[in-house]
C-alpha cells in the first residue's frame, strides 16, 4: 500500500514544481519576448532610415546621370532566375566649370561695373571698325569672331535710347511704296521683265531689315487674292554670319552680278576708311533706275549738312533724288542709277555748256584726294561714342 499516493503526483521525481514558479517562468518568457520585439522594431527603424538615405543617394546619383543597377536574368530549367544584382561602381562627381554670372547673380554695384566694361569694349570695337579699311575689318572678325557679337550687343543697347531706329524707317518706306504698282511713279523699282524686287542690305548686322521685309511681303502675297503678288529677293551682307539670312562678304565686293539689284541699302553701314568703294560696288550691282538708300548719323558729315557727301556721290554717277534731315539724329538720302539714255543726254548737255571736261576733272581730283587722305577722314567723320 503506497502512502500519500495522489492522482497526478509523482513522488519519485527529483524535480519539484511550485505553483508560483510557473508564473515566474511565464513572466520571464514575456519579458524576453518583449525585449526581442523591441530589438526587432529598433532594427527595422534603423533599416528604414538607411533605406531612405540610400534612396536619397540614388536620386542624387540619377541627377548626375548615373545608371541604375544592372540585373542579368539567366535561364535555369526553363525558369528565369535573378542571377545577380551588381551595382556599378559609383562614378566620381564631375566638377562643373564655373559659368559666367548672370545679372541676377550680380549685386547692383557689380552690374554697374559690368555695364561700364561692356560699354568700354563696345566703344573700342566701334572705333576699330570706323578707322580701318573694310578688308582689315573682315580679317579682324575672322580672327576674333566674338568681336562681332560684342559689337552688336552694345549696338542693341545704344538703339534702345534712340528716338527711332533707321532700319524701321526703311521698312516703313518699303511697306508704303508697295501699295503702288512696281516701276510706276512712287512705286518700288523692279527688274524687267518680271518686276522682281531685289534688295541688297549692305552691312546688315543681324539682318533685321531682311527679316521684317520678308515677313511683310509674305503676308502681302498671302492676302493678294486676285491682286498682283510681289516677287522679291533679299541679299544681306556683313562680316559674320550670325544667322542663315546673312552672306559673309567685304561689302566693297559682294557676290552679285552686274545690274542684278533694284535697291541697295546702307543703314549706318558706311564704316571703314574706304566707304566710297562700297558706293562704287552698289553702282555696279544696281540695275538702271535702281535706287540707293543711305541713312547716316548727322554728326558724321564734315560740313554739317551732307552737301559735300551728295556731290561726291553724284561724281560717282548717281543722281540725287532727295535728302530727309527731319530726324534730329539721322539724315536719310535717296539716289538712283540713271539709265544709259539719261547718261548720254546729261553728257550732251554738259558738253554744250563746256562743263563736261570740268566734271571729269572733278572726278580725277576726287580719286587723287582719296589716295592722299582716305575719305573716312574728311568726307564722313568716324562715329566715335563719347566716354562716360
Amino acid at each position: 500500500m503506497e502512502l500519500f499516493k495522489v492522482e497526478g503526483w509523482n513522488l519519485n521525481t527529483d524535480k519539484v514544481a511550485f505553483k508560483d514558479s510557473k508564473k515566474k517562468e511565464a513572466q520571464k518568457e514575456r519579458n524576453r519576448q518583449e525585449k526581442l520585439d523591441r530589438k526587432q522594431r529598433n532594427n527595422k527603424a534603423s533599416k528604414e532610415t538607411k533605406n531612405e538615405d540610400s534612396k536619397q543617394e540614388e536620386v542624387e546619383e540619377e541627377e548626375e546621370d548615373t545608371q541604375d543597377l544592372e540585373v542579368s536574368d539567366v535561364e535555369d530549367d526553363g525558369k528565369k532566375v535573378n542571377e545577380s544584382k551588381k551595382p556599378k561602381a559609383k562614378p566620381q562627381k564631375v566638377i562643373k566649370p564655373q559659368t559666367k554670372p548672370t545679372s541676377k547673380q550680380l549685386t547692383p554695384l557689380q552690374q554697374k561695373m559690368m555695364a561700364k566694361l561692356s560699354g568700354s569694349r563696345f566703344r573700342w570695337i566701334n572705333e576699330q571698325l570706323y578707322t580701318i579699311s573694310s578688308e582689315e575689318a573682315l580679317d579682324l572678325i575672322k580672327e576674333q569672331p566674338g568681336l562681332f557679337d560684342e559689337y552688336h550687343e552694345g549696338f542693341r543697347s545704344q538703339v534702345q535710347s534712340w528716338p527711332e531706329n533707321p532700319v524701321d524707317t526703311f521698312v516703313d518706306e518699303i511697306k508704303f511704296r508697295s501699295k503702288k504698282v512696281i516701276n510706276a511713279p512712287g512705286g518700288l523699282p523692279g527688274l524687267y521683265p518680271n518686276k522682281e524686287i531685289v534688295i541688297a542690305d549692305m552691312g546688315c548686322g543681324e539682318a533685321q531689315l531682311g527679316l521684317d521685309v520678308t515677313q511683310f511681303f509674305n503676308k502681302f502675297n498671302k492676302r493678294a487674292k486676285g491682286r498682283r503678288k510681289i516677287s522679291f529677293k533679299i541679299n544681306s551682307f556683313d562680316l559674320k554670319q550670325v544667322n542663315n539670312r546673312i552672306t559673309v562678304a567685304d561689302i566693297r565686293h559682294v557676290p552679285m552680278k552686274d545690274e542684278s539689284a533694284t535697291i541697295v541699302i546702307f543703314c549706318l553701314a558706311l564704316m571703314g576708311t574706304n566707304f566710297l568703294d562700297f558706293i562704287k560696288e552698289s553702282y555696279r550691282i544696281l540695275a538702271p533706275r535702281g535706287e540707293l538708300w543711305i541713312s547716316e548719323i548727322k554728326s558724321r558729315f564734315a560740313d554739317g549738312r551732307g552737301d559735300e557727301f551728295v556731290e561726291t556721290l553724284k561724281l560717282l554717277g548717281f543722281f540725287h533724288k532727295k535728302t530727309d534731315d527731319s530726324n534730329k539724329m539721322f539724315t536719310r538720302f535717296e539716289f538712283f542709277k540713271p539709265p544709259e539714255d539719261i547718261i548720254q543726254e546729261r553728257r550732251a548737255k554738259l558738253e554744250r555748256r563746256n562743263k563736261f571736261i570740268e566734271v571729269e576733272t572733278e572726278k580725277e581730283q576726287l580719286e587723287v584726294k582719296r589716295k592722299k587722305v582716305a575719305e573716312g577722314k574728311w568726307l564722313l567723320k568716324p562715329c566715335i561714342y563719347k566716354r562716360r
